[in-house]
């Protein structure tokens, strides 16, 4: 039977079902991957030459000989992703080999500065994964405690300041992220930087950020502010001096200031103060005083459905712990209450941006 003229037709239908199906089973992507780099499974097969078949692959991990035809199918999902690539066999009795593709790369420990397992390994902990599966009943809940606080009794701060495992997997998810972002930041746009004297990091967690603009501006004195539990751990270096400080009371006086994903931890109110005490730590603007941001700004950024989807989705993700993406509009709103007067926003670091800020 066909369908009426406002009936869907079977392939709408089955289309459909498939586009349901599809997101209801996006929790599996991230678990393979999560699976994938706990099973060590690309420093493995980088270590092997960047190739490796199935067999030799569970082998040098250690699985038994029965886990083989599920680490295939594993393996299958990954690639299907686009995670690890697969050469095809030079004959059919043959195996397939599996390769890194650039995605893996960001996940081998000796590509240093390009290593993101460590902020991989923060997203997919346990820890920020579980409040999820209540959102609906937060959602309902009247009182406003953070997802992540109604799931575990404490804020995801106050765990960090509790745990010195979850506090170093934090501080070891930052200092990642900086290796990786830093020279992109200094190579598209590291003209921000020019003829500034003095700069602190706020909130600089263990200085990977400050480390990295210091190497290329060696006449810039650079400090990293943050809370004392962060800073006690902190390793020492010439380059960069560290200080024990909350940035919503005081920050010491500066050129300018360097705030990378920090807004995004905070509701408007308080972005707000931390911005009004940005304000009182810098010079005038005709005397080079600026804030640089480094954070999201949504609908920025390459015009991809990727790029458009990860930044509404990371938006939902640190919605766990109060956090918050904003659009342009929002941004602006904020840093007009504050007393600024003028900003500038550089769409170059895929779903981020680079914000200067002007007093």
């Amino acid at each position: 039977m066909a369908p009426t003229q406002n009936e869907p037709s079977s392939q709408e239908l089955l289309q459909a079902q498939v586009d349901l199906w599809h997101h209801a089973l996006g929790f599996v992507k991230s678990m393979a991957l999560k699976c994938a780099m706990e099973l060590q499974i690309p420093n493995t097969i980088q270590g092997h030459g960047g190739s490796m078949t199935p067999l030799e692959l569970a082998t040098k991990i250690g699985l038994h000989p029965c886990k083989l035809p599920r680490l295939r199918r594993l393996m299958r999902v990954l690639t299907v992703l686009g995670i690890f690539v697969i050469h095809e066999a030079a004959s059919a009795d043959k195996e397939v080999v599996y390769g890194l593709t650039p995605t893996t790369r960001l996940l081998v420990s000796d590509e240093v500065k390009s290593n993101l397992f460590p902020i991989l390994s923060l997203m997919l902990d346990s820890t920020i994964i579980s409040p999820f599966l209540g959102m609906h009943s937060w959602f309902l809940d009247e009182c406003s405690t953070s997802l992540f606080k109604k799931a575990h009794g404490i804020t995801f701060w106050e765990m960090a300041g509790q745990h010195e495992t979850y506090n170093q997997l934090i501080n070891n998810a930052m200092v990642s992220d900086s290796n990786f972002l830093m020279d992109i930041i200094l190579r598209e746009c590291g003209d921000v930087f020019l003829g500034i004297n003095s700069l602190i990091d706020v909130a600089g967690g263990h200085g990977g950020a400050a480390r990295a603009i210091a190497k290329a501006f060696p006449h810039m004195k650079c400090t990293v502010l943050d809370l004392p539990h962060v800073v006690a751990e902190a390793p020492t270096d010439g380059n960069v001096s560290f200080i024990s400080g909350d940035m919503f009371k005081y920050i010491p006086p500066a050129n300018a200031l360097f705030l990378k994903w920090i807004f995004h931890d905070w509701g408007d109110e308080d972005s707000v103060k931390i911005l009004k005490t940005c304000k009182e730590a810098i010079p005038p603007r005709d005397a080079g005083g600026k804030v640089i941001i480094v954070d999201m700004v949504v609908g920025s950024g390459p015009n991809e459905i990727v790029t458009r989807e990860t930044q509404v989705l990371y938006d939902l993700f640190i919605m766990c712990i109060e956090g918050i993406e904003r659009e342009e509009f929002k941004w602006k709103k904020i840093f007009m209450e504050a007393g600024f007067s003028d900003y500038k926003i550089m769409s170059v670091l895929g779903v981020r941006s680079v914000i200067e800020l002007y007093p």
